[in-house]
């Protein structure tokens, strides 16, 4: 079977950094171990459940809107299929600009205290994520310097999967069908993905040589998986990371991605030390890209999702 290798952030071996690169090119994820983030983490988990297990009134007080995309939200649509699943989304907590969009629950002090830790100890995590990649591909410093991502414009979402519909029955009329897993089939659309995930499992990837396989929780560990602007700045030699959720059937399950997206006006283009056989995407707007795929997982448009493979250049060109 394929396999998901386990690197060191604070001390990765040679080993590990070519299992790494390896991973990369099959199926795009991999797990970090020395984070120092245990105490967080717990911290972290007690918040989530707390807040998901509060009365609904709290939160449809701070549902999503058409307006702005965050809060909390329990019928996303992946592929055009409803997911099982309750979402809580929030931006940089930190910058004044960007917080005053954020919806709070009210009077639950400690869990935005918990999720600002989470926010800066995230984005620390995915920029030495980041950099062990850089490092993989041997970049120089202009594609380095291209090949980066934004807090300011990256995101945190907390998933609880429930045991059947997340949706209340009397408000269930009219909506999308629920998919067949829990979390349809899908890339993630920006530079890459940490994961906290609790220990239920049901997470996997699609491997280029093996199929399906499993994401393990493996205590200790944090998730990474690589995401479409990652794909294309690579020009293919990386994959975005095609993943899924299988259905609850025993139990809830909890996970939390922090989205690291890159800056809001980037143009995404394959970086030069990656086309000695010429580029295989055209240049795209990152603004447009997240764009369409924030409002395809919204709304049903009735058709399908904006893929990073649409900015593939034909065979022809």
């Amino acid at each position: 079977m394929g396999t998901v290798p386990v690197v060191n952030v604070a001390n990765p071996s040679s080993t590990s950094l070519s299992e790494l690169d390896a991973a990369c090119r099959d199926h795009g994820f991999f797990l970090l171990a020395g984070h120092g983030l245990d105490d967080l983490i717990t911290y972290t988990w007690r918040e989530t459940a707390a807040f998901f297990d509060a009365d609904r009134t709290l939160h449809e007080s701070i549902m999503r809107d058409r307006d702005n995309p965050l809060g909390y939200f329990d019928r996303e649509l992946t592929k055009r299929k409803r997911d099982h699943k309750q979402v809580f989304d929030f931006i940089d907590p930190t910058s004044t600009h960007h917080d005053i969009r954020n919806r709070w629950p009210a009077d639950r002090p400690e869990f935005r205290t918990a999720m600002v830790a989470l926010y800066d100890a995230f984005d620390d995590l995915a920029g030495k994520a980041l950099a062990l990649i850089h490092q993989l591909l041997d970049l120089g410093p202009e594609s380095r310097a291209k090949m980066i991502g934004d807090r300011q414009g990256s995101m945190i979402r907390l998933n609880h999967y429930t045991l059947g519909d997340p949706v209340p029955e009397g408000q269930r009329e009219g909506l999308a069908e629920l998919g067949e897993t829990a979390l349809g089939y899908h890339t993630d659309p920006g530079v890459l993905t940490v994961l906290l995930q609790d220990d239920t499992g049901g997470l996997q990837t699609e491997s280029a040589e093996h199929g399906w396989i499993d994401i393990p929780p493996i205590p200790g560990t944090i998730v990474l998986n690589l995401g479409d602007c990652m794909q294309a700045w690579t020009n293919d030699h990386y994959r975005a990371a095609v993943h899924r959720v299988l259905p609850m059937t025993r139990s809830r399950r909890f996970s939390i991605p922090y989205f690291l997206n890159p800056p809001l006006e980037a143009v995404i283009s394959p970086v030069p030390e990656m086309c000695d056989a010429g580029p295989r995407y055209r240049d795209f707007a990152w603004r447009d890209f997240m764009h369409a795929r924030a409002y395809d997982n919204f709304a049903d448009t009735g058709s399908e999702d904006t893929q990073v493979t649409d900015f593939r250049l034909s065979a022809q060109s």
